[in-house]
């Protein structure tokens, strides 16, 4: 008898920890149905090549490689293509979908297969450099090239590999000598969930703002799948950094708010068992969380997310359902919050991903700390919302707790900068998240980021994704002529350098930077740069007069 109620004991104990270790059990299965069935429907165009290009050195091109048009398309359909053996063709814009054309003889009857090889590029330099020189840590199937034998002329071919691209190189490998062949009705199937028409810009918006609008909304546009894609191109998959930012631009522009309740219901179906969101999911061939990516910040920005779609939808239900979710989430920073009310940077960054930026050498201490205090404010928001905040009671004491550790720590009166405690780099990121998280006053963060034009050895942001919140920075602190200058500058030095869609990695000083030491491995359409579209239409006294 007392050795059946020890075991009974025993299994009900652990049938808990499993309860415990397994957070939404019961409602995972109904998040990924409301997921599915908030998938938004793709808008299929048709579309084809303008011109005949050529990709040629140029030393004061972007990436020292220059784009020259030569003929109109129809000058390739109408030449035997023995005779070229290489075209490179120009769609005039970017482009997401399945790319396809047509063979047929000049005359003779075929008899053999052909053998192309076809190259896609979202930026010259792609179909310029040799891939085969790419060895590092990126799968190389992720460079767009294809080998493909046809084996029978006449044929249309329709690639079933999605791509993205503008430019095509088209090259023959190897044909039979005893008849020639003509490539023609090149097309491609563009796809995109963006159906909407944002409103136009007024007239009298500086036509730097308006081309970069017109860009920014392409970027978006194009990673408008089924899911918010941080590239069409690489990775093709659902990050929550992205997804945040690419909500904000979707709000004030497309507002096609099914896919943002796609990602939410996606992300939370596919949490970790401990109840934390892994930071990203791969679609297809169905949904699952790629293994192990937690990452700090983004489990955190999920709240946001969450929030703002609650304020531009009013879907109190969908908010409701994922609340447990935002209010797990609020626990990561509980964990690591140590009695001084400062972050154990240390720890998180053994148990975490903690990104930031991709920026070799940045220290990330102080902008820890203050995502960490921003999301906890935002979470309490959304928890008043919800009209939750007892569920959420001890959020607006830590992050006063947090706030007067940050200032006490990380704030050198003398300078105006905030730095680490443990290395005393001067970072973009670290004022950033001290303006953004409000320890800094409006005057304090105007001295801080003014500051760092004459500091020493400054840490810069790498990306646009970095660069997002510098801006936003600019804005909360009242820089606001500044605020549009550097967007103006930033993103405008982009268009000046071809980009028709906005990049995943730029410096105006490097136009080689790549986070995988290769720079056409390098996403030339990333969600993480579509923002200038949020700022432009969110604050247009500050950015539209």
């Amino acid at each position: 008898m007392i050795k059946s109620l020890s075991v009974n004991i025993l299994l009900f104990t652990c049938s808990a920890l499993c309860l415990a270790q397994n957070y939404y059990e019961h409602n995972r299965q109904a998040w990924l149905s409301e997921a599915e069935n908030s998938k938004p429907e793709l808008i299929i165009s048709e579309k084809k090549p303008l011109q005949i290009v050529d990709i040629v050195p140029g030393e004061q091109a972007f990436q020292k490689w220059e784009v020259r048009n030569i003929h109109p398309v129809d000058s390739l359909y109408n030449t035997p293509f023995r005779k070229k053996k290489k075209v490179i063709i120009d769609f005039g814009d970017h482009l997401t979908g399945y790319f396809s054309f047509s063979v047929k003889t000049t005359g003779a009857t075929a008899d053999g297969p052909l053998r192309l090889k076809l190259t896609f590029g979202e930026a010259p330099s792609e179909l310029a450099v040799p891939f085969d020189n790419y060895t590092e840590g990126l799968s190389r199937a992720w460079l767009q090239d294809e080998t493909i034998t046809v084996m029978y002329v006449p044929e249309t071919i329709t690639l079933t590999r999605r791509l993205a691209f503008r430019y095509v190189k088209i090259e023959l490998l190897a044909s039979s000598p005893q008849y020639d062949f003509n490539i023609y009705d090149i097309r491609c199937q563009a796809q995109t969930s963006a159906k909407n028409q944002p409103e136009e810009l007024p007239d009298n918006v500086n036509p730097v703002i308006k081309e970069i609008d017109r860009v920014a909304l392409n970027t978006l546009k194009e990673c408008m799948q089924t899911v918010y894609e941080d590239g069409p191109k690489r990775d093709q998959r659902l990050w929550i950094g992205d997804m945040y930012l690419e909500a904000l631009g979707n709000a004030y522009s497309f507002k096609q708010h099914d896919i943002t309740k796609r990602c939410l219901y996606l992300l939370a179906g596919l949490s970790g068992s401990n109840g934390y969101l892994l930071a990203t999911v791969i679609e297809k061939p169905t949904p699952r969380a790629q293994d192990n990516q937690f990452l700090y910040e983004y489990a955190l920005l999920y709240n946001l997310v969450l929030k703002n779609y609650l304020e531009a939808t009013k879907d109190r239900k969908t908010a409701e359902d994922l609340w447990p979710v935002a209010k797990r989430q609020t626990d990561i920073v509980r964990n690591y919050l140590q009695s001084n009310g400062l972050m154990d940077f240390e720890k998180v960054n053994q148990d975490w991903w903690v990104f930031f930026d991709w920026k070799e050498g940045l220290y990330k201490e102080v902008a820890l700390q203050g995502i960490s205090i921003f999301a906890l404010k935002e979470s309490y928001q959304l928890a008043k919302m919800l009209g939750k905040e007892n569920e959420a009671a001890d959020l607006p004491a830590l992050t006063g707790k947090m706030i007067k550790a940050a200032r006490k720590n990380f704030y050198d009166k003398k300078s105006g900068l905030f730095v680490g405690t443990k290395n005393k780099q001067i970072s973009y990121a670290s004022q950033i998240w001290m303006i953004l998280s409000g320890v800094t006053s409006n005057e304090e963060g105007q001295r801080s980021l003014s500051a760092l034009a004459n500091a020493p050895d400054v840490c810069y942001p790498g990306t646009p994704y970095l660069y997002h919140y510098y801006i936003q920075a600019m804005v909360d602190c009242g820089m606001h002529r500044e605020a549009k200058e550097a967007l103006m500058n930033y993103w405008g030095g982009m268009i000046k350098k071809g980009a028709d869609t906005f990049w995943e990695a730029y410096d105006p000083d490097n136009d080689f930077i790549s986070p995988y030491d290769f720079y056409p491995i390098n996403s030339y359409c990333h969600a993480w740069s579509c923002t200038p579209i949020y700022f432009i239409r969110k604050y247009p006294n500050i950015f539209q007069e």
